[in-house]
């Protein structure tokens, strides 16, 4: 039973994944499911929402409460100069070599992917500014700062920062770098127009290129296997040769030799192999519009019998024009991946068939920049219980000034004869296996090989589960510190308001304590509340002898239950009166006339304050 409404919860949640994603464009099937389920649960918790179905229904119902999602998923934990060891190896040991590959002429282009409120993209531009110089920083410095989160980008474009935030900040850095804006601190106007904040989802949208320097922190260790592996190609597609890559001290490139050198594992620096053959980025060529003119019917019906051919291809064929909209989607293309005529004319990256099975939007853009043909072999694809394999050939076209007007994406079902390829290899493998039975020297060896491969295998796989046990790590402690930073920003404030409270108090007693008449407040129990020094000393009673005491039960020189019927009245009409004149005792025994006056207390639970003078002595000494 327990295993059954596991896979039931897991359903659930890819469900509720798929709606966000639909409903919204975040699309989180990347993301690690510990760390999803732990945040997802937090907020179902807020709310009282007791299942995934529950919780997709309030969001069906409240817009509102996907932001509070997407601020309980996505974390900013973030800070000035974060992990100082590591940013300072940075500045001195790899800054230097950057710039020395530089001619003074040249740009430099650095991007901060993840960059939650702009923290590290400042951390950015201090660093080149220190480096270089504030003029020469303004001339050659460019900082992209990207992130996904709309309310994290709203705050780093502001550049407002509390005085605790730049507390990592050296002194000399937050003078010169930092100006006073009331109770905060802003970022240096000059600087900060250097840095270029915007939306980007580093799973699915096109890199920035030919960038000298990338810093993605902390970022990497919430996505899962998969997701980390085609982010790392396009960081790898957005650095030029020699190019630096910056990561969190969770997070590693275990094997990605081939295309990234070490500069300091214990810092997670990394660089763009020099010798790598890589793929300039540049923008798509503007569309070609064709001028208005008279078609002849001969046109008309040419351009009808070659929609036909094409619609009637037999393998699925969809065409882009040069905006990357779809203008052609063949029938084969409509059985086989499920899409319809109402496709055509949107945006070709909103389908899925452009992510999946294989990412096809950075294939397209490298093959209309490139003006190349690319061919993807054997891609797999599932659908339901049947596994397919496709030969996918990206063609771009250029219209007759040589610009590029369209792209034709054709697929060729090699299911076929990939399955045969696999039958053929199996026979292969066991014809292999019965030679090698034969060959019992050989026997020995291989099995020796197998056993330390096995053993590689092994560590391998102990590395990488140390390696997600870290990510776990760092990803709870990211929580932690953001939670903790809440209880700090509350605690300030109950500090406040106590000290609010203590002053008022204080004012007061002040006030009690200044009135030369007797006051005495009684709340609508007729307990004392209140006695003032004026009372004390005309009764002689003292104020902790009485409070909470009722006051017509106390001894002292007044008859109280004179004053009985009026203080009544004042509680039921809520009016004032007096005074009253009552003949009373002094606290040293001396006969005298109090003239008492009544007012109602104001508030939630009301109550009567009693103002007493002595207004003349019957003895004189």
């Amino acid at each position: 039973m327990g295993e059954e409404r596991d896979v039931s919860d897991g359903e659930a949640l890819e469900e509720l994944l798929g709606f966000i994603r639909e409903a919204r464009g975040f699309d989180f099937t990347g993301y690690k499911r510990s760390t999803l389920t732990r945040r997802i649960h937090k907020r179902m918790t807020d709310v009282g929402s007791g299942s995934y179905l529950d919780y997709q229904d309030l969001l069906e119902t409240n817009a509102e409460e996907f932001g509070a999602l997407f601020n309980t998923i996505l974390i900013n934990v973030t800070s000035f100069l974060r992990d100082p060891d590591a940013w300072a190896f940075l500045q001195h040991d790899v800054v230097p070599e950057l710039l020395a590959a530089l001619t003074p002429d040249e740009e430099i282009r650095v991007w901060s992917a993840g960059c939650s409120s702009g923290e590290e993209a400042f951390s950015l531009v201090i660093m080149f500014a220190e480096a270089l110089g504030l003029e020469e920083c303004l001339r050659r410095v460019k900082v992209y700062a990207t992130d996904v989160d709309e309310e994290a980008l709203r705050e780093a474009r502001a550049g407002l920062y509390q005085p605790k935030s730049l507390e990592a900040l050296p002194v000399d850095l937050r003078e010169k770098y930092f100006e006073q804006n009331g109770t905060q601190f802003s970022f240096r106007p000059d600087l900060r127009r250097r840095v270029i904040f915007g939306r980007h989802d580093i799973t699915r949208d096109a890199p920035i290129s030919r960038l000298d320097l990338l810093v993605c922190r902390n970022t990497l260790m919430y996505f899962n296997t998969e997701a980390q592996t085609q982010i790392v190609d396009r960081f790898h597609f957005a650095l030029r040769p020699g190019g630096v890559l910056f990561l969190g001290k969770a997070e590693m490139l275990l094997n990605d030799a081939e295309r990234f050198e070490v500069v300091n594992m214990r810092q997670r620096i990394f660089r763009r192999r020099a010798g790598d053959a890589g793929l300039p980025y540049h923008p798509a060529p503007p569309k070609i519009r064709s001028g208005a003119g008279v078609e002849l019917h001969s046109v008309a019906r040419t351009r009808q019998l070659r929609d036909l051919v094409l619609d009637a291809g037999p393998a699925p064929l969809i065409a882009l024009d040069g905006d990357g909209s779809v203008v052609v989607i063949n029938s084969q293309a409509r059985i086989q991946f499920g899409l319809t005529t109402t496709d055509i004319g949107r945006p070709f990256q909103d389908l899925e068939i452009s992510y999946r099975p294989v990412e096809l939007r950075s294939l397209i853009d490298q093959s209309t920049h490139e003006r190349r043909t690319l061919r993807v072999n054997r891609v797999e694809r599932r659908a339901g219980d049947d596994v397919q394999y496709y030969d996918i050939l990206i063609h771009p076209l250029s219209g007759p000034s040589g610009l590029h007007v369209a792209t034709t994406i054709s697929f060729t079902d090699v299911t076929l004869a990939t399955q045969l390829k696999t039958e053929v290899k199996r026979i292969r493998e066991d014809l292999e296996t019965a030679y090698e039975e034969l060959q019992s020297t050989n026997e020995e060896l291989e099995t020796t090989n197998e056993e330390l491969q096995s053993s590689i295998e092994e560590l391998e796989t102990t590395n990488e589960e140390l390696q997600s046990t870290n990510e776990e790590l760092e990803t709870t402690n990211e929580e932690l510190q953001s939670g903790n930073e809440e209880l700090e920003t509350m605690n300030e404030e109950m500090r406040i308001r106590t000290d609010e409270l203590d002053e008022a108090r204080a004012f007061l007693e002040a006030v009690l304590t200044s009135i030369a008449a007797a006051v005495v407040v009684l709340d609508k129990d007729l307990k004392v509340r209140s006695w003032n020094r004026g009372a004390v000393d005309l009764w002689g009673l003292r104020a902790d002898e009485v409070l909470d005491e009722s006051f017509f039960e106390l001894d002292f020189g007044l008859p109280t239950d004179v004053l009985r019927p009026v203080v009544q009245r004042c509680l039921e009409t809520r009016k004032r009166s007096g005074p009253v004149g009552v003949e009373a005792t002094s606290r040293i025994g001396r006969p005298l006339t109090c003239d008492v006056f009544f007012s109602p207390l104001g508030g939630r639970d009301g109550g009567v304050v009693l103002m007493m003078e002595s207004s003349r002595s019957d003895t004189a000494g």
